[in-house]
């Protein structure tokens, strides 16, 4: 299944994310939830995660974790891990850091550069690509898992 919007601007990339994570929500996250995001650099990726956090409560800031690798969100009964693995320089030191104890039940990991833990990473559930035409931004959403069919299923609804 797949979904594909477009974005005009900053304000749409972020209530995308946000709208998206109200699906989550909504379709339910006992077993956990992988979102992997691609695209270029300057693309949207960590403007869209903090439209997600807004869905689960977040206020504050949302800053890349590009040099943490992982910036935790304890909020409610929920837990967002985003990762930004775009420095990272080896995929076993995913291994080291015990990414694997954050893909867990009722958790939503976010993961921008997944490609870069290629062999280490759990499959998505969902993938998302943010593309920068001439203007504005589009979004392609792909579910790979039946969690991310739900989601994906929510989020229409909620459009």
């Amino acid at each position: 299944m797949e979904l594909k919007l477009s974005l005009a601007d900053e304000a749409a990339t972020v209530a995308a994310g946000e709208s998206l994570g109200r699906a989550c929500l909504v379709a339910g996250m006992q077993s956990g939830l992988t979102l992997f995001l691609h695209g270029q650099l300057g693309a949207g990726k960590t403007t869209f995660c903090r439209g997600v956090l807004r869905a689960f409560g977040h206020r504050g800031a949302v800053k890349s974790p590009t040099y943490t690798l992982v910036e935790p969100y304890e909020l409610g009964p929920q837990r967002v891990f985003h990762f930004d693995l775009y420095r990272l320089g080896d995929a076993e030191e995913l291994e080291f850091m015990g990414v694997r104890d954050y893909f867990a039940p009722r958790s939503l990991s976010l993961v921008e550069w997944p490609e870069r833990g290629t062999g280490v990473l759990p499959e998505p559930d969902l993938e998302l690509e943010l593309e920068v035409p001439d203007s504005g931004r589009q979004l392609r959403l792909a579910a790979h898992s039946g969690n991310g069919e739900a989601v994906l299923k929510a989020l229409q609804n909620l459009l």
